[in-house]
This record gives structure tokens, sequence and C-alpha cells, in this order.
């Protein structure tokens, strides 16, 4: 039986980085595609575009991922992974063909409906580890995710240059679908779904699973979470613009812009792998409230930089802080929220995260009008707030707990 979950959550972990991998192949070069492609030249109108573009996945997102996850917790998790994998093949190649940007927004909303391969496969691992072990199941699901992105953007990036950014729509879209069919063929739920499983006459109502008995905290970890994700999100849509700006052309930027990608994605790999091992041993809060703090002066070091040297290693360590801040949350939730609730309790959460998504891209947007560089200064602000919260939320912890003992 030890080896069965193993086995299921390496091919997780496998599906999971084909899926995001196939999402870094095309989507972080957006900003290049409406310049080339969809002829939108103006700096202004640009900026706008990316803002709208980042922020319209995250509107759909916030409002189908509960249904999805209450779809889940009724008929089963798998068959909510294999459903976003695909979706997400056809929405991204799809968005290859677009020839204005409205018709890529249009398509962007979709995609925030359709799919949230991420959230899926959350719910399907916690529910299948066993309780010890979900530290680590969620830690290395993040870490499938930033080594997916790490090789999306790079492969993406000679992609893009070489044959056209169209064609690394078309790619990604391959991707996609080769993550669902590893999932349909490779994987097994082995979790009876609450709408197939048998409550025995006689049991009170009491004893049934209600909203009562998610954890009193769970809500604080959502709000956690939108606020982690509206600082995360607000400079990363800005961030090929800054390399445009250093590179001084659109020549070769995309190569530049995936390799920066890239470098940020081994932070995050590595932040995650850390963040799973630390998260089963030590208080989450205390975790994030360090590496929010120097989150926020490497965030804030990049309104300085004009040179490619000196950007990699800050866009590194501004990643990898960063990165560690999601993951303890995420194996909170894996580790205290019942089985039975689970894809209803991550659904909340990529509500929450698909709220801060949305709101951090349009804030940033009009943060820029002040400068491009004014918005990693307003990053970098953020994660000194969320230093804050986490240090007031510990706080509060901390005094319950001398109460109870």
């Amino acid at each position: 039986m030890a080896g069965s979950w193993k086995q299921q959550m390496v091919r997780v972990w496998a599906a999971q980085f084909l899926s995001i991998m196939g999402f870094s192949f095309a989507l972080p070069f957006v900003a290049y595609f409406l310049q080339e492609d969809l002829g939108v030249t103006r700096p202004a109108e640009v900026r706008m575009w990316v803002a709208l573009f980042s922020a319209s996945t995250a509107v759909t997102m916030a409002v189908a991922a509960p249904l999805w996850g209450l779809l889940a917790d009724r008929y089963g998790k798998r068959i909510m992974l294999i459903r976003a994998n695909f979706a997400g093949a056809v929405v991204m190649s799809l968005m290859g063909a677009a020839q204005t940007p409205t018709a890529l927004i249009v398509l962007r909303l979709l995609q925030g409906a359709l799919t949230g391969t991420m959230t899926a496969a959350q719910a399907f691992l916690a529910g299948e580890m066993p309780r010890e072990r979900r530290g680590l199941a969620v830690g290395g699901l993040s870490a499938a995710v930033f080594s997916g992105s790490m090789a999306g953007a790079l492969l993406g990036g000679f992609a893009a240059e070489w044959l056209g950014y169209r064609a690394a729509f078309a790619v990604s879209g391959a991707l996609l679908l080769a993550a669902g069919l590893l999932v349909l063929c490779c994987t097994r739920e082995t979790v009876v779904p609450t709408v197939r499983s048998h409550v025995p006459e006689g049991i009170p109502e009491s004893a049934r699973m209600h909203w009562r008995d998610l954890p009193t905290a769970f809500y604080g970890v959502l709000g956690m979470i939108g606020a982690i994700a509206f600082v995360r999100q607000s400079d990363l849509a800005f961030l090929p613009l800054l390399v445009q700006e250093i590179h001084g052309t659109l020549e070769r930027a995309s190569l530049w812009s995936g390799a920066l990608n890239a470098c940020g994605s081994v932070a995050g790999l590595v932040a995650g792998l850390a963040t799973g091992w630390l998260s089963d041993r030590i208080n989450p809060l205390r975790l994030v409230i360090v590496a929010a703090l120097v989150a926020a002066a490497f965030s804030g070091w990049q309104m300085a930089i004009h040179s490619f040297a000196v950007l990699f290693p800050v866009r590194f360590g501004a990643v990898f802080f960063a990165g560690a801040l999601e993951p303890a949350l995420n194996a909170w939730l894996a580790k205290r929220v019942p089985e039975s609730r689970q894809g209803v309790a991550f659904g909340l959460a990529s509500t929450t995260r698909s709220i801060g998504w949305a709101a951090g891209p349009i804030a940033a947007g009009a943060v820029s009008l002040l400068g491009l560089r004014a918005v990693f200064g307003f990053s970098a602000l953020g994660f000194l707030g969320l230093a804050l919260l986490f240090g007031a939320a510990l706080r509060v912890r901390t005094r319950k707990d001398t109460r109870i003992a």
C-alpha cells in the first residue's frame, strides 16, 4: 500500500509538471505577442492589455473554483484534474489563433473558468496521501509547478524566438493534453466521493460532516492566501516589460525573458521542497514571516537594476523567499481540513487566490502610470504588509494557545 500512494504522488507530480510547463511555454511572452502579432505598440496600451490579460483569468477562476471543488467532493477529485488539463489544452491552442487583444482576453476568461490544474491536483493528492506525508506531497507539488514553469519558460523562449509566438501556444496545448492523458491512464482514486458513500441510518445529524467541521482558523488562512496572491502577482505580469527595457529592443527579448522566468522557477522549485519539509516540523506562520521580510528586500532591489547580471540573482532571491509563502499554508490545509471537505477547501482557497491574482495586476497597472519600475516598489511594500499580517496572526494564535494551556 505504501508503494501505491508513492507512485500516485509521483504520477500527479509528473502530470502537474507537464501542465504548468504547457502554461509557461507561451503565457510569459504575451506582452511580446501583443506587440508583434496583435499590433499593440503604444507602451501605455501594452501595459493596460498586460494587466487585463493577467487579471482576467483570475476573475472567472474565483467564480468557478468553488463549484469545481464542490463537484470534486461529490463526484471525485481525479475527474476534476482530468477536466482541467483537457480544457487547458483546448483553450491554450485557441489562444495561438487569436487575431485581436479582445479575443485573447475572452479566451483568458475561459481559461480561468475551465482549468485550475493546481487546485485540482492539490485536492486529489491531499485526499490520497497519508496525513503525516501531506506536507511533503503538497510541497513536492509546488516543486513540480516551479520546475514545469522553469522548463516551459526556457524552452518556450527558444520556440517563440525561432518558430513564433503562435507556434508556442500550439505546443502549450499539446503539453496540457499529455498531462491530462497521464492522469487519465496512470492514476486511480481510492477515496470514495461523498455522493457515492453510504451513511448508515441512525447516525445523528450532528455526526455528519458540515461546514462547522472546518477548523476555525480556515477562513483566516484563506485570507492570507489571497493576500499572498495579490502581492506575488502584482509585478509578475510586468517582468517581461522590465526585460525589454533593460535589453533595449524586442529582438531576442523572449530568450532573456524565458531565461529569467526559468531562473525564478529554479528558486521556486527549491523553495517548494524546503517549505514542504519544514512545514511538517515548524509553525508555518513563523516560516512565512521571515520569508516575507526577505522577499520585500529583493523585490525592492529590482527598482534599481539596469543589467541582466544583477537582475538574475536578485530575481532568484525574490522568487525563492516569495515561493515559501503559499506552500506552507497549503500544507496546513492538507493536514487540518477533513478529507471529505478538501475539494471545497482548496476550491475556496483558489477563489481567494484568484481574487488576489485579479486585484494585484490591476493595482500594479495603476501604479505603473508612475513608471514601470514603481511596480516593483509596490511589490516590496506588499511583502512588508504580508509580514505584518502574518505577525499579527501569530500573536493571535499564541494568545489562544496560552489561554487553552
